[in-house]
């Protein structure tokens, strides 16, 4: 069959490339031509891991191709994936512009019989509206029909995620388009799971949400742990080893990020109360995460009566590792807020620093490495779990004015911190105050 993904994001294009790597003839059409020309040199336009491998090894073996000409991409396609964001709206809805343009091209430009799949992540019922919208706008004479294919990677794994996944879902209407998708999937060999289009598309949102009400519930019982005195790295270990709780989902933090979490959990409180009906766990999850990510500074604020004129270092800035997507990252609104205050903020991230720029293009210092953010530093900033940041000699932190971390990922175990002789203060886990600012440390040596 031959194959057209519109939209060349995350989700088209992770997409074009795993269809194309089992065998399918794919071509991805995008509208940004400086996004097309990256990526008929080889080039990735996001960073994702093994992305730029199998799109070279796809498009040089001729199974895959890289176009802004979206008529001739549609015309003859068997199949058409949209795989185009859905932003949010100021109001937590979620934006359909971009898919409901890609399905005015289509109704235009194709001229036999095909099956539109949105892989997108739409509100329940957008499958009905879509198909409506493009049959009542067909140009020509053809058959089409519209099926639902949510997607479930998750940014850094976005490739294994695909090509060994644990399940695929397909909602349809008719027989045949359930034939069509299971073909295009069965060289993938995982599980296909058949239902129709709005069961589809409700699963993508309640898995979404159920993670997110996973990671709100766990920093909420972190915030506890710190009130009452219970470690949260104790309480995991003894809830994940209930096989219905699991392991997964239950590091504390500082609030989930990224494309997907935030906008969808909004985005189906959203639609429930157009429906009459409150979501209260998804309503009290996004309200948990919204605090969540000022955590460190309320933490800080304890300890340091003012930011201004004060060097901060910055260590990781995407809104998780094995990315460079700053979506919703919560490095923003905090980075934001301590230059409000008067902070010297120099970052450090091995590949966030360029979409960064885009929000503080000449506000922060950017570093080449964590050892240069920390330099002479009276407090730092660890918002992204990156291994490079993992892997820190803690002595580093001593070339700091006064060692003061603030690890919003718990990125160090208690016992190394205290051997480092480190001020850390981490979620859901008892502080470590080895010297005050300015005065005797804990262990009894002097803070000049």
């Amino acid at each position: 069959m031959n194959i057209t993904v519109a939209g060349t994001g995350y989700v088209g294009l992770v997409t074009g490339v795993c269809l194309a790597e089992v065998g399918h003839q794919v071509t991805c059409v995008d509208q940004v031509k400086e996004k097309i020309v990256l990526l008929n040199l080889g080039i990735s336009p996001i960073y994702e891991p093994e992305l730029d491998t199998l799109i070279e090894k796809n498009a040089s073996a001729g199974k895959l191709t890289f176009t802004t000409d979206y008529e001739q991409a549609y015309a003859h396609s068997d199949v058409i994936f949209i795989g185009v964001g859905t932003p949010e709206n100021e109001d937590g809805s979620a934006n359909l512009n971009y898919v409901f343009q890609v399905a005015k091209q289509i109704a235009e430009s194709v001229t036999h019989d095909c099956l539109i799949v949105i892989k997108s992540t739409v509100p329940i019922g957008t499958n009905d509206r879509v198909e409506t919208y493009i049959k009542n706008h067909l140009k020509h004479k053809v058959t089409v029909e519209v099926a639902s294919n949510p997607e479930f990677l998750a940014q850094g794994s976005a490739i294994k995620d695909t090509l060994h996944a644990s399940r695929i879902v397909i909602g349809v209407e008719s027989e045949q388009a359930k034939e069509i998708l299971t073909a295009i999937y069965e060289p993938f060999q995982q599980p296909i799971l058949t239902m129709n289009r709005r069961s589809a598309e409700m699963v993508k949102y309640a898995s979404n949400d159920f993670l997110a009400l996973k990671i709100s519930f766990i920093n909420d019982i972190a915030n506890l742990c710190e009130a009452v005195g219970a470690n949260i790295e104790d309480v995991t270990s003894g809830m994940s080893y209930d096989e219905r709780i699991g392991k997964k989902f239950l590091n504390p933090g500082i609030g989930y990020g990224g494309s997907c979490f935030p906008k969808d959990t909004k985005a189906l409180h959203w639609l429930a109360e157009e429906e009459g009906y409150i979501l209260r766990t998804v309503k009290a999850a996004i309200e948990v995460n919204e605090k969540q990510k000022f955590k460190l500074i309320s933490k800080a604020r304890n300890e340091f009566s003012s930011f201004n004129g004060l060097k901060v270092a910055v260590l990781g800035l995407t809104f998780k590792p094995g990315t460079d997507d700053l979506r919703e990252a919560p490095s923003i609104p905090n980075v934001r807020l301590l230059l409000n205050e008067g902070a010297r903020v120099h970052v450090y991230d091995p590949v966030g620093e360029e979409n960064f720029k885009k929000h503080f293009s000449t506000e922060v210092v950017y570093e080449k490495t964590a050892e240069q953010a920390l330099e002479e530093a009276d407090l730092c900033f660890i918002f992204t779990e990156w291994e490079e940041i993992k892997a820190i000699d803690l002595s580093f932190f001593n070339k700091m004015k006064v060692p003061f971390v603030f690890d919003g990922r718990n990125c160090f175990s208690l016992e190394e911190v205290r051997k480092a002789k480190i001020n850390y203060f981490s979620i859901g886990r008892p502080e470590i105050r080895m010297m005050e600012v300015g005065g005797r440390g804990g262990d009894g040596f002097l803070v000049s």
